[in-house]
């Protein structure tokens, strides 16, 4: 018989080595190699036979009639959008975001709604005692919810519980807290993480559960522990904001029951997270008088139109000086492309100007077509002439200082006519959309004659 082979798995990335050594080849961190205690594999042997000895498995066609999935309605409406239109009984959903960004919260009361309904709902705290889960709810209004509480952090001891009693709707806060005791390790290493999230979805997928599955965040916002862990499960959501904002955003980043890039907005108030049904009222400030620097784009999230007010700000400096760039909610590198193309195609010169861009909200672009509304507020900054109420910009900007279309544009010009905005500035081919007057522009240089001339 091959003599065993050990494998020592990365701590922190995930990888696995045949060999022990101090630093991990792939991350780069130090003393992060541990044996895998679950991992000792053998050398495959060539005198192996695959082909009897299995079972056969059964083949569909793809034309094959299934039935959809029933859905859980848990009555928060922002909560069922993000996830497709309710949740999936037997479905595991990673919810990950910063820490107090309220992941806890919503949960709570997504579970005290499924309860109110006659649905049998489970939270599972490795991190808090049962009381403080209930002074939470307490406060959120939810104290007479009937949802049953724990605090546990053996997966053993969590499934023995539950046996045949299976509940409608489980979830596991946190998944890093959780311990195995199939395998060695300390609660939150990647094989405990991996363990103890194989057992929790096989006992989901099994009994019919829907379970949530709660996990922390490294410092750059990926959800920590081994990369497989989001391949378990059916859904990842990211629960997005700054805790100095009101806002958060629910966003699908994987969704195998529905659309990814859905988005769910709630604002935190002191009684818990409300639904907002209208996003563009967070990130639109009173609009009353015309203010020069200011532009309004109809940002796309999934297949949500959300209207955010773009901020500019130039201030002339005296010679010699070094101008500031400063953009928040925006790339910088493309604001610095912007002003290159501003200069080189439209002769609009900000080399002795500091810029300073702001997405009002707290809110992040990353949308191309977010270029010709913050073309439009820099040169209404620079000018003192104010883009005219009630318009909407929207249009990409390409290096020869052509606009060019983008996607979703007729839902983008409807959300705006809905909201009440009665003008639009885009790119050519868009058609208007229920009494928006559009003034379509093909080049960047035409947009900047037409607002100077104001």
């Amino acid at each position: 018989m091959a003599k065993p082979k050990k494998r020592y798995v990365c701590q922190a990335c995930g990888s696995v080595t045949s060999r022990w050594q101090g630093q991990c080849g792939d991350c780069g961190d130090w003393n992060t190699l541990v044996e895998d205690a679950g991992g000792v594999v053998t050398a495959f042997s060539k005198k192996h036979n695959l082909q009897g000895g299995g079972s056969k498995i059964e083949m569909v066609g793809l034309d094959a009639e299934i039935a959809l999935p029933d859905r859980m309605v848990t009555g928060i409406a922002e909560y069922d959008r993000a996830l497709g239109g309710g949740i999936v009984p037997g479905s595991a959903t990673l919810i990950g975001g910063d820490p107090g960004i309220g992941k806890s919260t919503l949960l709570l009361q997504v579970a005290a709604n499924l309860a109110s309904k006659g649905k049998s709902a489970v939270y599972v705290s490795g991190e808090e005692a049962a009381d403080q889960v209930r002074l939470r709810a307490l406060r959120l209004g939810l104290g007479k919810a009937p949802v049953k509480l724990a605090a546990a952090t053996s997966v053993r001891d969590i499934l023995t519980t539950l046996g045949d009693d299976a509940p409608d709707f489980l979830v596991i806060d946190s998944i890093q807290t959780m311990h195995s005791d199939m395998i060695e390790g300390a609660p939150g290493t990647v094989s405990q993480v991996r363990a103890s999230a194989h057992e929790l979805v096989r006992f989901a997928k099994e009994r019919g559960t829907a379970l949530v599955l709660v996990g922390h965040v490294t410092k750059d916002g990926n959800i920590a522990g081994p990369r497989v862990l989001e391949h378990m499960v059916d859904t990842v959501l990211g629960f997005e904001g700054e805790r100095s904002h009101q806002y958060r955003i629910l966003r699908a980043i994987k969704n195998r029951f529905g659309g990814t890039d859905e988005i769910g907005v709630f604002s935190m108030e002191a009684e818990g997270l409300n639904e907002v049904a209208n996003p563009s009222s967070l990130f639109l400030t009173e609009r009353g008088e015309e203010l020069a620097g200011t532009s309004v784009f109809p940002a796309l999230e999934g297949t949500r139109p959300v209207l955010v007010e773009i901020q500019a700000l130039t201030v002339r400096l005296a010679s010699g000086a070094t101008p500031r760039r400063s953009a928040v909610g925006w790339d910088s590198q493309r604001l610095a492309m912007l002003l290159a193309v501003l200069e080189a195609r439209c002769g609009v010169s900000f080399a002795s100007t500091e810029v300073y861009l702001n997405v009002a909200g707290g809110y992040r672009l990353s949308d191309p077509a977010a270029d010709l509304a913050v073309a439009a507020a820099l040169v209404s900054a620079l000018s003192e002439r104010p883009v005219p109420a009630g318009t909407v910009v929207f249009g990409e900007v390409a290096l020869s200082g052509e606009i060019r279309p983008v996607a979703h544009s007729a839902l983008r010009a409807r959300e705006a006519a809905k909201l009440g905005f009665d003008k639009g500035w885009v790119p050519k081919g868009v058609k208007g959309k229920d009494g928006l007057a559009l003034a379509h522009f093909e080049r960047l240089s035409a947009l900047v004659d037409h607002l100077l001339e104001r």
